[in-house]
């Protein structure tokens, strides 16, 4: 067999047909059975029009395999985790493709206690079996398939978050981009006294509206005309398979998820005094500082869901966040949801009286950030090495968790190459100054270009 192309880092990603498709998917469920040898796997799916077709033959290579699967039929990603902890299942398989164009599909892997199975922990070695022809033979004993209803359980664990909060009316816009986002608002809107404005709101495979990805600024349009035109108090956009979530404050400004990660934090140090926080390397101060003033402990940390995931349960963290829209949650078994945030941060809202620019307005003045910029460049190493030999002397600090950290009195740098990708990402921050912080990024920008 050719090489497999549609195994990542972190999950299967493929175009449909060439890269991913049912006989391949019957071969990944036998896969993931010999790799896992799990008894009992949730399988869940999402909207796309080829998900269903692709689970049934999944399921088929997992039952073929002796496996029995607790098929939670449509839901996001974080259904799947559910399913897995909740109902003490082996393991669990999402089919989705999040936010890649409607002609792609993938699939998310999960062991037990919703353990995430990446390339270094197993994704790997299920392409080998697949590439080496190694399957084994069918069980002389097929698993079975039955179906569940999550729905009742889910709902509860997520208004459980928000349990005791003084909620009143706000007006939210929500944006699911024709994802399934928008599936679970509606079951949640009777249990809560939002009001709320649905954009793009109907699942459609096709999506119309432009790929679910609202970290795509020509996709936040739709959300920021709904906000003014209706006046509403805060603005949500989802990816496709909502593991994800993107705020829009009062003026419709779209807030970075960094500042989301300390605001999230604090709330969670009120609830569990002395916690510790997990955070990605690519902005920092304004996490570190929050955590400090607030009694936690912050604990730095790769990106990556799959390390992120491993160093909360290493450290027994709270929360953990990443600048990238992803929270975790240790309720949830240290895994990331895109509904467990902005019911938290509502819940802030009206506890508070604040507008979200209030919450976020003074932390983001003390430490501007310039958000993640790409640039395509071949050589990463090259380029971090020019950038790290520029600054040398004048650094106080330097550390390699995630590619380059730089530290210097008055501001910082991340750089790292893409794992997937020719391209290199760059983040800056400062004490208190935008235009220092603009200053800097335009500088090593152009060391980046070689200028």
């Amino acid at each position: 067999m050719t090489a497999l192309t549609c195994f990542k880092a972190y999950d299967i990603r493929g175009r449909i047909p060439t890269e991913l498709n049912e006989a391949l998917a019957y071969q990944i469920g036998q896969a993931y059975a010999a790799f896992v040898k799990p008894k009992n796997v949730a399988v869940g799916r999402d909207i796309r029009a080829t998900s269903q077709t692709l689970s049934q033959a999944l399921i088929r290579g997992l039952n073929d395999s002796g496996v029995n699967v607790t098929d939670i039929g449509l839901c996001g990603t974080e259904g799947v985790y559910f399913a897995t902890f909740s109902e003490q299942l082996d393991g669990g398989i999402m089919v989705t493709a999040s936010h890649n164009p409607p002609d792609y599909n993938g699939m998310k892997f999960v062991r037990e206690g919703s353990r995430p199975i990446s390339a270094d922990t197993g994704l790997m070695d299920m392409r080998a079996l697949i590439e080496g022809a190694r399957l084994p033979p069918r069980a002389p004993q097929p698993g079975s398939t039955s179906a569940l209803d999550i729905n009742a359980s889910y709902l509860k664990h997520l208004l459980g978050y928000v349990t005791g909060s003084k909620l009143r009316r706000l007006k939210v816009v929500v944006n699911a981009g024709n994802g399934g986002a928008g599936l679970v608002v509606d079951q949640l809107e009777p249990h809560l006294p939002f009001e709320f404005v649905k954009v793009h709101h109907n699942p459609d495979s096709s999506f119309p509206n432009g790929v679910p990805n609202p970290m795509i600024e020509a996709n936040r349009n739709s959300t920021i005309e709904a906000m003014r035109r209706t006046g509403a108090d805060i603005g949500l956009a989802w990816d496709g398979d909502f593991d994800r979530c993107f705020f829009f404050d009062e003026h419709g400004g779209f807030v970075e998820g960094y500042y989301l990660v300390g605001l999230l934090a604090e709330a969670f140090l009120k609830r569990y005094p002395g916690s510790r926080i997990v955070h990605d390397p690519r902005l920092t101060w304004n996490t570190i500082d929050i955590v400090r003033q607030f009694g936690g402990e912050a604990v730095m940390c790769r990106s990556g869901h799959a390390f992120i995931k491993q160093r909360m349960r290493e450290v027994d963290a709270v929360y953990g966040g990443e600048m990238s829209a992803h929270h975790y949650f240790r309720e949830f078994s240290y895994c990331d949801s895109g509904m467990i945030p902005w019911l938290l941060v509502l819940a802030v809202m009206c506890d508070t009286g604040k507008t979200l620019g209030e919450l976020v307005g003074a932390r983001q003045k003390l430490f501007p950030a310039s958000g993640e910029i790409n640039r395509e460049i071949a050589d990463a190493r090259a380029v971090t090495a020019r950038v790290q030999n520029h600054y040398a002397r004048s650094a106080v600090a330097v550390d390699f968790t995630d590619g380059l950290s730089m530290e210097f009195d008055q501001w910082r740098l991340n750089l790292r190459g893409s794992n997937t990708e020719p391209l290199v990402r760059l983040n800056v921050e400062s004490r208190g100054s935008e235009v220092l912080m603009r200053e800097k990024t335009a500088e090593v920008l152009q060391l980046m270009a070689g200028e």
